[in-house]
């Protein structure tokens, strides 16, 4: 037989792999993980963007007489609070936030984890007949 021969029945081989309960339960795991992935790297967005305006809050802050009332936004309502205790306030929840980003980072590389492992396993199996990329 020749090569070219030989590379055909490779790829009909390829394409003909059953694909077992297992095989289909690493993909649907493998989709979920993309899902999550993508909602956490959503909420990051978010988080970033959050950190960047109480960063610039900060820096304003920075300007103003220690004297002065300054208004802080708790829920839907702004109360007027002395600057030393806004930036108390701001430093927590920029503490806060920079948890919430640490533990988001933390979820984010375990679930590229398990997808690169399930991208191995499932390539593995079905070759170039499965496209994982995401």
């Amino acid at each position: 037989m020749n090569r070219r021969m030989l590379a055909k029945d490779e790829e009909a081989t390829a394409d003909e792999v059953e694909v077992r309960r297992e095989d289909q339960d690493k993909i649907n795991k493998f989709s979920r993980l993309h899902q999550r992935e993508l909602h956490i790297d959503e909420e990051l967005k978010t988080k970033s963007k959050e950190k960047e305006e109480l960063d610039d809050i900060t820096m304003e802050l920075e300007l103003a007489d220690e004297e002065d009332l300054v208004p802080y936004k708790i829920g839907d309502a702004f109360f007027h609070i002395p600057l030393e205790k806004a930036q108390e306030m701001l430093a927590t929840s920029n503490a806060k936030i920079e948890e919430d980003v640490s533990a988001l980072e933390d979820k984010m590389g375990t679930v590229r984890d398990e997808m690169t492992q399930l991208k191995v396993e499932l390539y593995a199996r079905f070759g170039r007949s499965i496209n994982l990329e995401t």
